[in-house]
């Protein structure tokens, strides 16, 4: 599907989609103990979300030559995670890894990692910028989301994917878990990524599979993302903000 269809693609659904609202940012590991920046955060959130989304219009995030790739691409949380599926996924090369994209679609489906590299692939060399304040840039490869959401076909209804993942960022047993819209899941740069600058992605940024959804913040881009599942609202998941950090009074919309 090119570019320009996704783009039409994206016009439509933002009729749908404005006027919803949001839920509430996140955060990284510093600055998520400060209590006065999630105020902030909080009160910023609604106007950040309705002028990005007036101004922004189907914009594509800045794109860099290979001449720019930060020496070393910066892991942050998560950078090796121990669950017991984790684990047996990657002593095993990741060779029983599937992809599950369900929810409210028509067809469910799973995706070996060598069935998600057969599909067209998109490649692109964006910057990574973390709410701490810190930026890197990378070159990622991967299927769009897009792709897959036409293939298991949304059912009406659907407004949000929730990304469901391997990694257990509290050390309490919880998952870790990030969503957004519809409208920004069907962005050409959101990409199912499954490789950095030319090699398979590392564990600590997310093997075997990471999102990179271009036109948000570090946070809004889950890393070990085993499930995509497709929702009408995600109030009634985990702790009902749609994310590991919005439920600890962030913010959902995280757009930059």
């Amino acid at each position: 599907m090119t570019e320009r269809v996704l783009l039409a693609r994206r016009r439509l659904l933002r009729g749908a989609i404005a006027g919803a609202g949001a839920g509430l940012l996140a955060g990284c590991d510093a600055l998520s103990r400060s209590r006065r920046f999630v105020d902030l955060l909080a009160l910023a959130e609604p106007l950040t979300l309705h002028s990005q989304r007036l101004l922004s219009g189907d914009r594509l995030a800045t794109e860099f030559p290979e001449s720019m790739l930060s020496p070393q691409f910066r892991p942050n949380g998560s950078i090796d995670p121990r669950t017991p599926e984790y684990l047996a996924l990657k002593a095993d090369g990741f060779r029983g890894y599937r992809l599950r994209i369900d929810g409210l679609v028509e067809r469910p489906l799973q995706f070996s990692l060598d069935a998600l590299r057969a599909l067209p692939a998109r490649t692109q060399v964006t910057r990574h910028d973390c709410v701490e304040g810190w930026s890197v840039i990378g070159k990622w490869r991967g299927v769009p989301l897009a792709q897959l959401l036409d293939l298991a076909r949304p059912r009406p209804g659907a407004r949000f994917v929730v990304f469901h993942c391997f990694d257990d960022l509290a050390g309490d047993g919880s998952r870790y878990y990030e969503s957004v819209d519809l409208l920004d899941a069907y962005h050409p740069q959101t990409l199912a990524a499954y490789a950095l600058n030319d090699a398979p992605l590392p564990v600590a940024n997310g093997a075997p599979l990471r999102m990179r959804i271009e036109r948000k913040l570090g946070y809004k881009q889950p890393k070990y993302v085993h499930t995509v599942e497709v929702v009408a609202g995600y109030g009634a998941i985990v702790g009902g903000r749609g994310g590991y950090w919005e439920d600890r009074d962030y913010d959902w919309y995280g757009g930059i």
